[in-house]
């Protein structure tokens, strides 16, 4: 039981860190940047945002009762660069984190065990699990990326700073 608890409090605390990053990419960025696409196709951050925010509400949603791909879900039409404002973004972005972890934190450790399906397919709720959270990192990977290249020399680091290992260890360690 024990195993179990820490595994949904690793899983929770992995989905929390993810969303951080995500959203600390978008803080950097303005609005036409949020839109931005590399080529016709590429996604924007925008389209990102959208096609999370679809997933998370269609997978988490009665997550141990009924199949994570909703009827009512409209996957292709998460690919549909509609450009809403950075506030629909947001709205979007935060209701679909608020789904997965209300659904996550009503999730016992007896329940990790208990089948669920995705498009049919049965999986445990920890393979369930497991396959979000490889899903939104991939995602929030691509945000990352992108507010990268958008910014260039202006991006403010996400994690250690070029070159600056040896010292970011040096205070990790005590030796600075």
């Amino acid at each position: 039981m024990e195993h179990s608890s820490a595994c949904l409090e690793s899983a929770r605390k992995l989905f929390l860190y993810y969303k951080t990053l995500g959203e600390r990419t978008i803080a950097q960025l303005d609005e036409a940047a949020l839109h931005w696409q590399y080529n016709e196709e590429s996604n924007s951050i925008a389209v990102i945002i959208k096609h999370l925010w679809g997933n998370m509400l269609s997978r988490w949603t009665d997550f141990l009762n009924s199949d994570g791909e909703k009827s009512w879900r409209k996957r292709d039409d998460e690919f549909e660069n509609e450009r809403p404002d950075h506030s629909v973004l947001m709205a979007r972005w935060e209701a679909g984190w608020a789904c997965l972890f209300e659904a996550l934190d009503g999730l016992a450790p007896e329940d990790l065990d208990h089948i669920v399906y995705i498009r049919n397919e049965g999986h445990t709720v920890m393979e369930a699990i497991n396959r979000q959270l490889a899903h939104y990192a991939y995602h929030v990977g691509q945000i990352v990326f992108i507010g990268k290249m958008i910014k260039n020399e202006d991006w403010q680091t996400l994690s250690i700073a070029r070159n600056r290992s040896d010292a970011f260890n040096a205070e990790k360690f005590g030796r600075g």
